[in-house]
């Protein structure tokens, strides 16, 4: 049986914004040449004439960043220091595994105007129209209008979405991972920060991560090429890299389609 992979993820890069200013990442590139000094520490006096090639020794990168630059998969740990009523919430070296490689369901909700908050009944109707009977564990992403939005200065402004009660429907059904191809799960702050303003209802912020208070659960963020999935019928691999204690963990998520 053949496999088509679809990559999920965008590039992690310096020049194309996918953060706000305060926490965009930064990757210093070193050409073959560069790295003698390092290469001396195990072969002392070796020139780049005589390495294999005479190119020199290694390419490499040093990279600042944080844990949530890139397509990443956040814990629950990131959203609440608890979940499930009080349990100690997960960190991302403790996700099990199992969560990370499971069928895949893509929700269309690009028509869904920026700053909009998807509701339960938006989720329902959505699965109505793709003809899904929704599963536990099945890893449920959310293609928004930042999916064709990468690079755009506004990118943390754009798409839809998930609140509370949004949440709490998947995750109350089984769901443990749940994605986005947004900046975050959540509707974008400046658009909660009015409602907040204009409401005085400060429980608006981050309705839809601290859902896990209640259900602990996982989401990918930043994901890329959403809009070329069907609404079922692939798999998703998003294993998060393992780093102790941690929020969050970068992924190169893929969907995987059996031909």
């Amino acid at each position: 049986m053949a496999r088509r992979f679809v990559d999920l993820s965008i590039t992690l890069e310096n020049d194309v914004i996918t953060d706000p200013p305060f926490m965009r990442p930064k990757i210093t590139y070193q050409q073959h040449h560069e790295t003698m000094a390092e290469m001396g520490n195990f072969f002392p006096g070796v020139t780049a004439e005589q390495i294999a090639g005479g190119e020199g020794f290694a390419a490499a990168e040093t990279i600042t960043l944080t844990t949530h630059n890139g397509t990443h998969l956040d814990a629950p740990w990131h959203f609440h220091p608890t979940q499930d009523g009080g349990a100690p919430a997960l960190t991302i070296d403790e996700v099990p595994l199992d969560w990370c490689f499971r069928p895949g369901v893509k929700l269309d909700f690009r028509h869904f105007a920026d700053g909009y908050v998807a509701t339960a009944a938006d989720v329902e109707a959505e699965l109505a129209r793709i003809g899904h009977d929704l599963q536990p564990l099945d890893i449920v992403v959310v293609n928004t209008a930042a999916g064709k939005a990468v690079g755009d200065p506004n990118f943390v402004n754009i798409g839809c979405g998930m609140g509370y009660e949004a949440t709490m429907y998947l995750t109350s059904r089984g769901v443990r991972v749940t994605g986005t191809d947004a900046w975050s799960w959540d509707a974008p702050f400046s658009y909660t920060a009015a409602r907040v303003r204009e409401t005085g209802d400060t429980s608006l912020i981050w309705e839809g991560h601290k859902a896990g208070r209640d259900i602990g659960y996982c989401h990918l963020e930043k994901l890329h090429n959403l809009e070329v999935l069907p609404g079922h019928g692939f798999t998703i691999s998003c294993f998060p890299h393992k780093i102790k204690g941690a929020s969050a963990g970068w992924t190169r998520a893929v969907a995987i389609f059996d031909e």
